[in-house]
């Protein structure tokens, strides 16, 4: 009989999780998620980080059914309905029923493909030393009187940028283009991607940047400081839910899936708050002190993602012809 060697022994099954940059680095959620699912599925994790939900898309598109990937985690809600339109996902087989924590205006969750992750809202923020008078509302945003500057992120590129268009849209309908018209004036410059505009910020050369409503939440627990806050808006603020789902070109469909039914339970979901910077989309996680200081719209909005479908091509036109006026 032949024995086992020891890199036999080591031979185990390699899970391949789509993901964004930030999910993936060693600040991220990432590292904790892949150390506790090791410990139970006798499997490798890897983590590939790409550079926004937007991009994971683009790369499973682009690969099709080649693609090397188990799992996409961190597509939103905005592309859902274009991803399921690839055939190239998978239902994800959960009984999520009873066990999700998610905001009144995403409703009752049915996606047999998506399973949630975590949400939050898109949010302006700003630095509370710096800016006393904060806008309250998209009105005094756009008010030609002030001097904010601002940095947004590209939609097409980055989902913080395609958040903003949805938010507008779901604000102003019909009306949109001449927002993006009176916003060009105060925006600095557009990035591709979160963390260059978000860099940017920090560093001074903008008043507020488009980011989430607990981003916040970040400065206070991790660098303990409370000078930075997002401004709370009276039209109301959008919402993001980001999910994840199997491919089905996965050889491990099994084993992607019960990666999807742990990533719902506490002690997975308690790790994002502090990691993601996100609430948690299952009931019973943890989440943090300092969370409670961080605003809650009165009103939010959520799009379903086939009206995104159906949508985002005129919409993203209207948002480059306005913002070039």
């Amino acid at each position: 009989m032949l024995a086992a060697t020891p890199s036999m022994a080591q031979d185990k099954p390699e899970l391949v999780i789509y993901t964004y940059d930030s999910f993936a680095s060693e600040w991220g959620p990432g590292p904790a998620i892949k150390e506790k699912f090791e410990k139970t599925c006798n499997c490798v994790v890897t983590f590939v980080g790409l550079d926004s939900s937007v991009g994971i898309l683009g790369r499973i598109q682009l690969e099709g059914a080649s693609s090397k990937a188990d799992i996409a985690l961190g597509l939103d809600t905005s592309l859902t309905a274009i991803a399921s339109a690839t055939g190239l996902f998978a239902e994800h087989k959960q009984n999520i029923k009873g066990k999700l924590a998610l905001p009144e205006d995403v409703g009752f969750w049915d996606d047999s493909v998506f399973t949630p992750v975590d949400w939050g809202y898109f949010a302006f923020v700003y630095n509370k030393e710096t800016m006393t008078s904060p806008p309250r509302s998209f009105e005094e945003l756009l008010d030609p009187a002030n001097n904010i500057r601002l940095v947004i992120q590209d939609p097409r590129t980055a989902t913080p940028g395609l958040g903003l268009m949805l938010w507008v849209n779901a604000v102003y309908g019909d009306k949109a283009p001449e927002i993006w018209a009176k916003l060009s004036p105060k925006i600095v410059t557009v990035t591709k991607g979160w963390w260059d505009s978000y860099s940017m910020f920090l560093e001074g050369e903008a008043d507020m940047v488009l980011s989430y409503s607990t981003s916040p939440a970040y400065h206070l627990i991790a660098e303990g400081k409370d000078n930075f806050a997002a401004a709370s808006f009276a039209e109301g603020h959008y919402t993001q839910v980001e999910v994840a789902a199997v491919l089905k070109s996965s050889t491990k469909p099994a084993l992607a899936r019960l990666f999807l039914q742990k990533m719902l339970e506490p002690e997975f979901q308690s790790l994002l708050p502090t990691t993601n910077w996100m609430y948690p989309a299952a009931k019973d996680a943890a989440v943090p002190d300092g969370f409670e200081t961080l605003i809650r719209p009165e009103k939010a909005f959520l799009f379903s993602p086939e009206e995104v479908q159906r949508n985002r091509e005129a919409w993203t036109e209207a948002w480059v012809n306005g913002l070039s006026q």
